[in-house]
């Protein structure tokens, strides 16, 4: 009887593998978007770099982005469709070699969630071509949003504000 018990607990365990899981991680490509291309036409017009941070989640290395520590006035637009996505009045240095704002273009960036390194991250995709951008977090400055959008710079265009 024990045996049985036991085995019962045991594959009960294992049933609980959460299928909301698996269904919130992959809402993002279940998402359309106004912009769509091929895997080849993505890599006929991104570097290598870029197509494996926008089409493939990727992650460029820390302080490796000339945006980074850019501070000239203007606008990051998405490297792979030129959508707005944050503003340099609300980018910040953050320490973590990323470029970091506290707060997007609202409308031009999607949310959905990720749990690729076992936990839940809020990702952040452009919302016309559905790129990864980075990931978003609840440690910014406590004066503004409290929010840290953490982007990788290779994901992004800075267009000088003239």
């Amino acid at each position: 009887m024990k045996k049985i018990f036991l085995v019962a607990v045991i594959g009960l365990l294992f049933s609980c593998n959460s299928s909301a899981q698996k269904k919130e991680a992959t809402s993002k490509k279940q998402e359309t978007f106004k912009v769509t291309k091929t895997e080849a036409e993505w890599k006929k017009i991104l570097s290598p770099e870029a197509f494996y941070v926008l089409r493939q989640a990727g992650t460029e290395r820390s302080f490796s982005s000339e945006l980074n520590k850019n501070y000239k006035k203007g606008t990051y637009h998405c490297a792979g469709c030129n959508t707005p996505l944050f503003k340099s009045k609300d980018k910040f240095d953050s320490g973590t070699g990323w470029p970091s704002f506290d707060r997007e273009i609202e409308g031009n960036v999607s949310f959905s969630t990720d749990y690729d390194i076992g936990y839940a991250r809020t990702e952040e995709h452009c919302a016309t071509c559905g790129g990864h951008l980075g990931h978003v977090f609840n440690d910014g400055p406590r004066k503004t949003t409290g929010k840290r959008h953490c982007i990788n710079g290779v994901s992004l265009k800075f267009v000088p504000e003239e």
